[in-house]
């Protein structure tokens, strides 16, 4: 993040867009679309969606409760949707935002994966998962695949720092050459291996 988005305030604002994005995206999937693939090579569109809906259930309790990724354990392995996808995500979503916005929640740390961080830094990355997911979903459905201006910025400067590092991680393909003159959208899914 850059230091326009460091306010408590701003940051909350990118990631209720970050959601809202994605909520609307979940609730376009058809009946017939929860099968279809995404730009994520193994991920169908329940995939996908199960994916972003587990993160969001975390957000509760590590920051919310101050849980530890040993004290969840296992409890939100393998498929959460149940039968009704966007119910589902739509309370995950709502109960993640709700403790981000917890007073005083962004002061906290929490542990995460790969150790420590500020509350703040795993929202940064919360809004980056969101945005870059809304994309592939979007993609996925054959919905819309514009992203708001402001929400590409922000992913743009939050990701830009560890671009590198995420093939690394085996979860995102390698960077894509963007065309002559691509504007900010395809520029940043290019840095995360997409091909708009």
């Amino acid at each position: 993040m850059d230091s326009t988005d460091r306010t408590d305030d701003r940051l909350l604002d990118r990631h209720a867009e970050a959601l809202a994005l994605f909520t609307d995206r979940v609730h376009a999937v058809r009946a017939d679309q929860w099968d279809a693939p995404t730009p994520c090579a193994e991920w169908s569109v329940r995939d996908l969606v199960n994916h972003v809906t587990v993160e969001q259930l975390w957000v509760p309790p590590l920051v919310g409760e101050g849980r530890t990724i040993a004290d969840v354990g296992d409890a939100f392995d393998g498929d959460v949707l149940g039968d009704h996808p966007a119910v589902t995500w739509d309370r995950a979503a709502s109960a993640a935002k709700a403790a981000f916005n917890e007073p005083g929640a962004l002061e906290r740390t929490v542990e995460l994966s790969y150790g420590d961080s500020p509350v703040t830094a795993y929202c940064a990355q919360m809004v980056a998962d969101a945005v870059v997911h809304a994309w592939d979903l979007s993609r996925g459905i054959g919905a819309d695949e514009t992203l708001p201006d402001e929400l590409v910025d922000f992913v743009r400067r939050e990701v830009s720092p560890y671009a590198a590092d995420l093939v690394k991680s085996g979860l995102f393909a390698a960077p894509v050459e963007p065309p002559a003159g691509a504007d900010a959208q395809t520029k940043l899914l290019c840095m995360l291996g997409r091909h708009p």
